[in-house]
């Protein structure tokens, strides 16, 4: 279990994060522990995977309509187009036409990529262009 949190009179216990990844619970507990110290225990757990499904759905939506999301700070979700390209069936050796279509991408933001890399978002150089592919 995660660390207990105390909150005046209330207590919450911080989620518990896998190293390697966060699941979509993971990331419900946390925004719920994030408001609850900020605020106070104003959102129970089931608001907030509404919240969050609510926000995944309107992204889902938004790309389903070919249409960009700019999150400031975070990064942009595009729709890419892939040309139709040949590619190797892989049981067989055989090739294979795979033809052209929309592809979802993200695009993380300077101030994104630095706190990753654990720099100052200056030292980025701003043509780095990923997700472009």
């Amino acid at each position: 279990m995660g660390t207990e949190l105390w909150l005046g009179a209330h207590s919450v216990s911080a989620p518990k994060l896998s190293a390697r990844h966060m699941t979509k619970a993971d990331l419900v507990e946390n925004v719920t522990a994030r408001i609850a110290r900020t605020a106070g225990p104003t959102i129970s757990k089931k608001d907030c995977a509404r919240v969050v499904d609510a926000f995944l759905d309107a992204i889902k939506e938004a790309l389903q309509e070919q249409k960009n999301i700019e999150v400031r700070g975070f990064g942009t979700y595009k729709i890419r187009q892939r040309k139709t390209r040949m590619a190797r069936n892989p049981r067989t050796g055989s090739p294979v036409e795979v033809s052209a279509r929309p592809v979802p991408v993200f695009k993380p933001s300077k101030e994104l990529r630095a706190m990753v890399a654990g720099v100052e978002a200056d030292m980025l150089d701003d043509d780095d262009d990923y997700g472009d592919s």
